[in-house]
């Protein structure tokens, strides 16, 4: 506090220290863990006892300040991303060691995902090599704004002035072919501390900044608080307490957030207002980037971990619902990424399934040209990639949200972090809804009439829909035992069967459910044009999505029968065989049709029966009597 001319005491406002986040880059034995020892020797950073752990024989050995596994002492190499602190009086910093070795290029991806700057060591001796070029890409790729090329060990030239005017052309020009947005290129030996944070007398010929001088003075500029941009990931859902709402926690990742703002969570699109905002700071009243916050809204709407809270405003600035992205990725994995693998793509609080779909470019880390078209990613190749997930990822351009447009691949078998990718492009794919350009459709070379009067039988698709345990399945056992016996091919595609390994890689959110039906759809097609009679059972619980199975085989001139299955919502609780209603109504279950999901009852359906105290022959006769009325051939 302090007090006014007429004696009023007045708060003191201390200024706001800004965090500088660096990560060193270049290839092994640069020199990049002695730079950062230096910088912490010379600016007081190190405790004592630190400190005496690493003297020898009188001269503290600087690599050994950051390189803290036992084995980065016993093999003199940086192996895992060390992060070290120091402050000046302006500033402080936070510093990533990150690895040299092609090994473990996996952590310097991880090292630079947060940085403002990345330090790119340079041997002065051993020049531009295959790993600073990888680096170097990676640093671009991850949006670093800040590039310093400090080419170290200078004294082992003899302070060169020649050859460090080379370097700094060759520098330039790899700068320049990444598009990198700034370069500063200083020479410097860090061993002894010339220009590192005092000016050298053996580089009279040097007039720029040493590189403290130069972390200094570089400005970060916050991110623009515009409520139209926000981006608000949801990590944590907490119960209410008494006299509390629910309340909904995450790190803002974009934009501004008050109380009274309309919100949209997405993916499901459900409105409300914030009239609850808590970031731990009793006299902020708006969030922004990149506070945690928890916020209450007025009304209870389904929002769970994954789900992401955006302005509501009609000039808001949407993310895209995506289905594929395209994206650039770094290659983590022993195993070459080929397309048609199957992984997990972690993306903010969310984890999904996807599916490569192609690989378009790699990336030749000596001449940093693009190959068209790999047949594979090895480890630590960098290539563009498109991937088609099994469900929404709410996205958005790396370049306009490191949040948002950044995600990591695992290996779903060992767990292990296989990839690391940001997204160029994010497209939002409605199943059944594209055509494909590159592939097209060969009819059979046997002609359909002429198969079906030679077998004897014409195809169709029987599709069953309704609430679980509404009887479903047993009408449609039924109705394939009843085909097959009077001589009919006919085969039953059950819902759980088809889960098994069709859609294995699908879970039951709404796209996932949409994806599976538009599976579903085109192999009862296929069935039916051959010549049997497809059997679907399906909750399929949205008429949207049914559409697409029914457009799928009216566009091949197939017969399609809907079956809805009306039996009541308390019936099918009575009879519950597996627990699920059970589970739903306790709270341990999310998202079962009828309880907390939708199921929209078909408004046109071919038939309708109940299955309640019915019987089941009699629903089969039917279901044939339909069958029979499609077509003087169909069924038989």
């Amino acid at each position: 506090m302090s007090t006014s001319a007429t004696g009023t005491a007045t708060a003191t406002t201390t200024p706001t220290r800004q965090l500088l986040r660096l990560a060193t880059a270049g290839s092994v034995d640069d020199g990049k863990s002695t730079l950062i020892g230096r910088l912490m020797y010379d600016t007081d950073s190190l405790p004592l006892d630190h400190l005496e752990a690493v003297i020898k024989d009188g001269v503290p050995d600087l690599a050994a300040l950051s390189d803290g596994l036992r084995a980065e002492q016993e093999q003199g190499i940086t192996i895992d991303v060390a992060y070290r602190f120091f402050s000046t009086e302006h500033r402080n910093y936070i510093l990533a060691d990150t690895p040299g070795h092609e090994r473990y290029t996996r952590n310097m991806f991880t090292g630079a995902s947060t940085a403002h700057v990345a330090i790119l060591l340079v041997d002065a001796s051993a020049g531009v090599l295959r790993q600073t070029r990888r680096h170097a890409r990676i640093a671009t790729l991850l949006n670093v704004k800040h590039l310093v090329a400090a080419v170290n060990k200078i004294d082992l030239i003899d302070f060169d002035e020649a050859r460090f005017l080379e370097l700094e052309v060759e520098l330039r020009a790899l700068a320049d072919r990444l598009g990198a947005d700034e370069l500063t290129v200083i020479p410097l030996a860090a061993k002894a501390g010339d220009n590192v944070v005092h000016r050298s007398s053996n580089t009279p010929w040097y007039s720029g900044p040493t590189l403290l001088e130069h972390l200094e003075s570089i400005e970060l500029v916050a991110p623009n608080p515009v409520a139209t941009e926000l981006r608000l990931p949801v990590q944590w859902v907490s119960r209410p307490v008494a006299g509390e709402r629910r309340r909904y926690t995450g790190r803002v990742s974009a934009g501004a957030l008050r109380v009274g703002d309309q919100v949209i969570a997405l993916p499901s699109g459900s409105r409300s207002t914030v009239t609850a905002l808590d970031t731990l700071d009793d006299v902020r009243d708006v969030a922004v980037a990149p506070l945690s916050v928890a916020v209450s809204l007025a009304d209870d709407i389904d929002v769970g971990r994954g789900d992401v809270i955006v302005s509501g405003a009609d000039d808001a600035h949407a993310p895209v619902l995506a289905r594929e992205l395209e994206a650039t990725v770094c290659w983590f994995g022993d195993t070459p990424l080929r397309a048609g693998d199957r992984l997990a793509l972690k993306h903010t609080a969310t984890t999904v399934r996807a599916t490569v779909q192609a690989l378009s470019s790699r990336l030749d880390p000596e001449t940093l040209d693009e190959q068209d078209a790999p047949v594979e990613l090895s480890l630590n190749d960098i290539g563009v990639v498109t991937l088609r997930t099994s469900s929404v990822v709410v996205a958005d351009p790396y370049a306009g949200n490191r949040d948002a447009g950044a995600f990591i691949l695992i290996d779903e078998a060992s767990n292990d972090t296989v990839g690391a990718g940001t997204i160029t492009t994010a497209r939002e794919v409605k199943p059944g809804a594209q055509t494909r350009n590159d592939v097209k459709w060969h009819p059979s070379a046997l002609n359909r009439a002429h198969r079906w009067s030679k077998i004897g039988q014409s195809g169709a698709t029987v599709w069953l829909t309704g609430l679980p345990a509404s009887g479903k399945s047993t009408v449609a056992v039924a109705l394939e035992r009843a085909l097959v016996e009077s001589g009919r091919t006919a085969y039953l595609l059950d819902g759980d069967n088809v889960r098994h390994g069709l859609s294995d890689d699908l879970g039951f959110t709404p796209g996932d459910r949409a994806e599976n039906i538009r599976r579903v759809g085109h192999l009862t097609r296929l069935l039916a044009d051959a010549g049997v009679v497809a059997i679907a059972s399906l909750v399929s619980p949205l008429e949207s999505d049914r559409e697409i199975a029914r457009a799928l085989n009216d566009a091949a001139g197939l017969p399609f029968i809907e079956v809805a299955v009306t039996t009541p919502l308390a019936e099918c609780e009575r009879r519950d065989p597996k627990g699920l209603y059970a589970r739903a109504r306790a709270g341990e279950l999310k998202g079962l049709t009828g309880i907390d999901a939708p199921y929209e009852t078909p408004r046109n359906p071919d038939l309708s029966i109940d299955t309640t105290d019915a019987d089941i022959d009699d629903l089969v006769r039917q279901v044939l009597a339909v069958l029979d009325a499609h077509g003087s051939e169909a069924g038989r």
